[in-house]
């Protein structure tokens, strides 16, 4: 570790010199065994569930057969966090190390992130481990089962937020004006300021109820916290804080390509800039870049799933390239992944990649539907829409407590896999504790309705 301490020092020197700008970052070597519970968890201490298990399970096969390996695990804050793999080489871990700082300068500067730290914390590894405290004191006052069947349903959820909402939001308000600006019409409020509308302030007005929710609520996880009819306030707090750790997933997901892509950029640029690495530790460094952001495997010459590393790298080297590097510090602080693609991804640098659109028959053969540009950009980001759920909205709350979902099934380009959402309408029902229907499509497009209760 003494020699990895000495390059990481004069790797963050050389950094600075670049212009990075990031909080500190606490580095840890840590068994690979833990860094997989970490990758599967998502933080090192984290509210206890079965599925997670499950998710480890999936994750050391993978593992085993050849298909991933972990460098390193970080989390953004102040300081930021880094574990490193115990069985990486030096050479490796001297890369990963240039890396983290690529990410810990994005995390810093990349407008999602700053929105997410700010409202979320900058602590999130302490404030995980607190929530995960306070569900183990749950189970000790309310019993396994009960708690259980909380987080089955907030977990089942936990991508149904709306990052574009406050963290912390206020409840709808319990009345609107019903004789001007009625549902917050635009052009009534409009008319209302014109002048001689002033005669109007003193009139009385109409006061309805407002309906719940006022117009179809996308955050899920913050609406059945706020509004569901029978949960207990520990259950509602379970809710908030899978709604918290998930705001501040959200912009590690939006941006993976960006800021994956970022960060090998830097780790190349000061690997080669580093002479005081030894040539054969330097060689083996850039042997282990060449396997990070390789487009496919070794044993194969075209890929059918896109490496977000290898996509980003390359984007951002044309970027310097063509406009230098100041516009890529510009534009690492204000794009997410579906601005970064649509600007930047080109038809030159499509066909450089061998990007291109297929579709799988059933028989497993693979036919290219074509190459046009504005449509591979959007089937790269189509998995990335709605934190990568299908968009499902509260539509309404009856006079008997009873709950409507609505899919969007019209926009949401992804349809629903009927028997998980079965699954999940049977966990939400058990916190609902009333009667709870989704209305979507069957697979002939056809109107369906599911319900519970």
């Amino acid at each position: 570790m003494s020699a990895l301490q000495g390059y990481a020092g004069r790797l963050e020197t050389l950094a600075h010199e670049h212009g990075l700008d990031y909080y500190p970052v606490q580095f840890e070597e840590v068994p690979s065994s833990f860094m997989m519970e970490i990758a599967v968890y998502g933080l090192p201490v984290r509210m206890p569930h079965w599925s997670f298990g499950v998710r480890y399970i999936y994750q050391l096969v993978q593992h085993r057969m050849g298909h991933s390996r972990l460098f390193e695990v970080v989390f953004p804050g102040n300081p930021g966090r880094a574990y490193l793999a115990g069985n990486n080489s030096l050479q490796e871990n001297t890369l990963v190390t240039a890396h983290v700082l690529g990410h810990a300068d994005f995390a810093k500067n990349n407008s999602l992130f700053k929105r997410s730290q700010e409202q979320v914390g900058y602590r999130i590894v302490e404030q995980a481990a607190t929530h995960a405290r306070e569900i183990g004191d749950a189970v000790e006052l309310h019993g396994q089962t009960r708690v259980e069947q909380v987080l089955d349903a907030a977990l089942a959820l936990e991508a149904h937020i709306d990052p574009f909402q406050n963290l912390r939001r206020e409840r709808y308000p319990q009345y609107v004006d019903a004789t001007r600006n009625p549902r917050g019409d635009p052009f009534q409020k409009r008319f209302d300021t014109l002048p001689g509308g002033a005669l109007l302030v003193d009139a009385p007005l109409e006061r309805l109820r407002t309906p719940i929710p006022p117009s179809p609520e996308r955050d899920l996880l913050w609406f059945i916290a706020e509004y569901s009819p029978e949960l207990e306030e520990w259950e509602r707090d379970i809710f908030r804080a899978v709604r918290e750790e998930s705001f501040y997933f959200y912009p590690v997901f939006a941006c993976q390509i960006m800021n994956e892509g970022w960060a090998s950029y830097w780790h190349a640029k000061l690997l080669r800039e580093a002479d005081f690495l030894p040539h054969n530790e330097y060689l083996d460094a850039l042997k282990t870049h060449s396997d990070v952001v390789r487009p496919h495997a070794a044993e194969q010459q075209a890929s059918l799933t896109t490496n977000p590393y290898h996509l980003g790298f390359v984007l951002w080297e044309a970027i310097v390239e063509e406009h230098g590097l100041e516009r890529a510090f510009q534009i690492r602080g204000e794009d997410d992944d579906f601005s970064f693609v649509r600007n930047h991804l080109t038809q030159e640098l499509a066909e450089e990649l061998k990007l291109f659109r297929y579709e799988r028959a059933s028989d497993g053969s693979v036919a290219v539907l074509d190459h046009d540009i504005h449509a591979l950009r959007e089937t790269i980001l189509a998995p990335k829409y709605n934190f990568g759920a299908p968009a499902v909205l509260a539509k309404h709350i009856g006079k008997d407590g009873s709950l409507t979902l609505h899919h969007e099934h019209e926009t949401d380009g992804r349809g629903l896999d009927l028997n998980r959402a079965e699954r999940v309408l049977d966990y939400l029902h058990r916190v609902w504790r009333r009667r709870v229907t989704l209305e979507t499509v069957d697979a002939a497009g056809q109107p369906k309705a599911l319900s519970r209760g």
